[in-house]
């Protein structure tokens, strides 16, 4: 089988191409440093010749709100067209959980358009919805910092492992495609501030963490169910602690 992988040189990318060459298939990774830009459509159509499925786990480079939303939205358009005239018979994409209860944020309100853009192209596809991953909470813990002390929400999550994330997508991508969002966290659910302050121990940083849910996540003031799946989830393996122990201090 000859599967796409947009974005197949990041963080998910590149645990998802090794997984899916592991499971003999052809594996294409597409992005604008192998010559493929999804944005633009720059060697698209050339990488989709033959493939059988399309794997989106791309994202945009900046974060704010025009950028990002322009970011999915031509994406989507051009992936839409360059897998129809390809013949491509499935089209997975990674998205968010808490997606549709975000919109508030205009990173959120960009990957429901790029969710939207997918239910209506016409080719058979699968999203799954991700959790924030363990790899991005010194990054969460970071965005709470005001000078030596770290204000955070003690809103719950639910993380996920990066490596668990990939092997969720390998398994959707050489399945028959479902036409439905499906979701995978991590299997310890605790307090945002909880994750933050087990992790900012394991680099032994001193700054004081301080429970403050005015704090918010990202500027969005969130509440349990924000971020966290609902029913019946895919549950990653990998715990956050035994995640920490196989990282550097």
């Amino acid at each position: 089988m000859k599967i796409v992988v947009i974005g197949g040189t990041g963080l998910i990318g590149t645990q998802l191409c090794k997984l899916l060459r592991e499971g003999g298939h052809d594996v294409v990774p597409a992005t604008p440093s192998t010559g493929v830009n999804a944005v633009t459509g720059e060697g698209l159509q050339a990488a989709l010749q033959g493939a059988d499925v399309v794997v989106d786990v791309a994202n945009s480079p900046s974060f704010e709100d025009a950028a990002v939303l322009e970011f999915f939205e031509q994406s989507g358009r051009n992936l839409a067209a360059a897998e129809e005239a390809a013949g491509v018979k499935h089209h997975v994409a990674l998205s968010v959980v808490g997606t549709e209860r975000m919109l508030e944020s205009g990173y959120f309100r960009a990957k429901m358009a790029q969710e939207e853009l997918i239910k209506n192209a016409g080719v058979p596809y699968s999203i799954l919805r991700a959790t924030q991953f363990f790899e991005f909470i010194g990054a969460i813990a970071q965005s709470g910092a005001q000078g030596d002390t770290i204000r955070l929400t003690s809103a719950a999550l639910q993380p996920i492992a990066s490596a668990d994330v990939a092997a969720a997508l390998a398994k959707i991508a050489v399945a028959a495609p479902t036409g439905k969002i499906e979701e995978v966290a991590g299997p310890d659910k605790q307090p945002l501030v909880s994750f933050a302050k087990t992790y900012l121990q394991h680099t032994k940083d001193q700054r004081e963490v301080i429970t403050d849910d005015n704090a918010g996540y990202y500027g969005a003031i969130i509440n349990d169910q924000s971020l966290t799946p609902g029913a019946n989830p895919i549950l990653g393996k990998i715990h956050f602690d035994q995640w920490l122990k196989s990282t550097s201090a």
